[in-house]
């Protein structure tokens, strides 16, 4: 999997208050909205996925696109939302944002004795020790947000190291959900730093 934010050289003040006190009516309503609606078939679509990697040890390629393409979505959002990206984002599993980028290839093949692994124990050695984890992160990265918005607001800018840091866990969110979506058998790594593609690779 490869996801990364571009950084802005500089960051728009009137944007980030105007996503502040107007972003839940323009931003968030129509997205959510949509998405719950998008949301429904994708979980109709993992579910059949599921019995057809049982039964033959492949995702669907269309279904994996999909998937792929709402997962790129729900970034793009949180790119925007967290400040990390201006401009709207775009809704609907077509769109794009020039800052977002996510790649995920279609794997092979993928194991049946992991798929039923992840799916009766997935919440003992997956869910629970990167939930711990995720949670302390989500909280350093909530005060990062915080200072990064008077960043923004004063200078227009983000030091790197809270931007990389901050996408850094939209990274770690994002491989925890392919792998508990089946979509990889890669075990997702308790750091939210990119991968060499060589070193993904070969851990599938």
């Amino acid at each position: 999997m490869n996801f990364d934010i571009a950084q802005q050289e500089s960051y728009s003040r009137s944007e980030l208050l105007l996503r502040t006190f107007f972003g839940w009516l323009y931003i968030m309503v129509p997205h959510m909205l949509v998405l719950f609606f998008v949301g429904i078939w994708s979980g109709i679509l993992h579910f059949i996925a599921w019995w057809v990697i049982l039964f033959t040890g492949r995702y669907p390629a269309s279904f994996f696109e999909f998937h792929v393409k709402m997962l790129a979505w729900t970034m793009r959002l949180n790119a925007v939302t967290w400040n990390l990206a201006d401009g709207y984002p775009a809704i609907g599993i077509a769109g794009s944002h020039p800052a977002v980028a996510l790649d995920v290839p279609c794997p092979q093949s993928l194991s049946r004795g992991t798929l039923l692994l992840r799916t009766f124990l997935g919440f003992i050695y997956v869910t629970i020790p990167h939930g711990i984890c995720l949670w302390l992160r989500m909280v350093a990265t909530a005060f990062l947000n915080f200072l990064s918005w008077w960043s923004i607001l004063f200078s227009g800018r983000i030091p790197e190291s809270w931007f990389q840091f901050n996408v850094g866990t939209l990274r770690w969110m994002l491989r925890l959900n392919l792998y508990m979506a089946n979509m990889t058998d890669a075990y997702p790594p308790f750091s939210g730093k990119p991968i060499p593609a060589t070193a993904e690779t070969a851990a599938t």
